[in-house]
């Protein structure tokens, strides 16, 4: 039996006790007001990763990808989506094949295509030499040789062909999300009654709202989505990150990393989907234009500045765990610090700094 004491945030409070495991699973939590300051919270659930510690999901190699998975394992991420960018649908579908393995395994929960079926106007730093209009073909091709591999696409729901898109995904249990869009008000809706669930880091890659003319944003938030949330600082201000997760409540907003694999890394000249990137000071962005290029976080760090713009602390672990296990359909065996789930567990700080991280009940080994 493993025991951990500190503040345990539980679904529905913050209990000050021991959580107890064994077998890979919780088994208790007891109450105990002389437990420590440490805060426990459910290991975290990335739906939008790139990359991290020099290695990256987005080329479809399989020692890059569990590079990258075992860096943001030890940043308490016990569950990850490997996010590709816009790319060529040779390598599409290479990577399918490639991570099926790291997915049976259970170093990847799955596959997330970030395009290439996006809006050009609105690609931020997605290539724009591989955007395309949705392709069934393609579309079906992936998802069916993926036997499961594939859990999520995102796709701009303007786009001629969009909506039968996102219906299939839909129907073939698949993920699909709203992004990288200029899409109207009425645009959005229209995506998500075809089948829509997730909005890609809401805000960024999307046409502003205006007073007149609602676009994505508006349109998702008044939906029934999720939303993604970039809480790096950099993507949204504090602000709007509180102002998002408020409206869209804990049970409607997640939090994502959006991470490449500069991520722990030293400042310097990186690559993604074929676009040289420059990242000084935390912040990535492309080097031709100047255009964010994904991030630098960790989910330890996205849950600290969520909890500073002003978020609960039970909010916050929802948003980090909860919710996103709750959309994979894995609530029923991870995502939560409740009796009789997976053992994934991070252990914090009073302050929220990291300390331990558990997966399954197994201590991960830090650097």
């Amino acid at each position: 039996m493993t025991r951990i004491s500190g503040r345990i945030v539980t679904p529905d409070a913050v209990v000050r006790g021991h959580l107890d495991s064994g077998g890979g699973r919780i088994t208790a939590i007891v109450p105990d007001d002389s437990a420590g300051d440490d805060v426990i919270v459910p290991g975290f659930v990335d739906l939008h990763c790139h990359g991290g510690g020099g290695h990256t999901f987005t080329t479809g190699s399989a020692e890059a990808a569990r590079g990258a998975a075992a860096f943001h394992l030890r940043h308490g991420t016990t569950t990850i989506l490997a996010s590709l960018v816009s790319s060529p649908f040779e390598l599409m579908r290479s990577a399918v094949q490639e991570y099926r393995p790291l997915i049976d395994e259970g170093v990847l929960a799955g596959i997330h295509f970030e395009g290439p079926y996006l809006s050009a106007v609105r690609c931020g730093a997605q290539n724009p030499e591989y955007l395309r209009d949705p392709a069934m073909a393609e579309i079906t091709e992936l998802v069916k040789t993926g036997e499961g591999a594939v859990r999520m696409m995102t796709v701009a729901p303007e786009l001629p062909g969009a909506l039968e898109a996102i219906t299939y995904l839909s129907d073939s249990g698949v993920l699909a999300a709203i992004g990288h869009t200029d899409a109207t008000y009425d645009q959005t809706h229209a995506g998500v009654a075809a089948g829509a669930t997730v909005a890609t880091h809401l805000f960024n890659g999307m046409r502003p709202p205006h007073h007149r003319e609602p676009g994505p944003v508006v349109g998702l938030l008044s939906s029934t989505a999720v939303v993604e949330l970039i809480a790096d600082n950099i993507h949204l201000h504090p602000g709007m990150l509180a102002f998002a997760a408020r409206d869209a409540g804990p049970g409607r907003s997640v939090l994502v990393t959006d991470a490449m694999d500069a991520t722990g890394m030293p400042d310097g000249q990186y690559e993604l989907g074929g676009q040289e990137v420059v990242v000084a000071d935390r912040v990535a962005r492309l080097a031709h234009n100047g255009s964010i290029a994904g991030s630098t976080l960790t989910m330890d760090v996205a849950l600290r500045n969520a909890v500073a713009a002003g978020l609960p602390l039970v909010d916050a672990a929802a948003m980090a765990s909860t919710t996103p296990a709750r959309l994979l359909g894995l609530s029923d065996r991870l995502g939560a610090l409740v009796p009789g789930l997976r053992a994934d567990v991070v252990v914090l700080s009073a302050d929220l700094a990291l300390k331990s991280v558990f997966r399954a009940g197994e201590q991960v080994r830090q650097p």
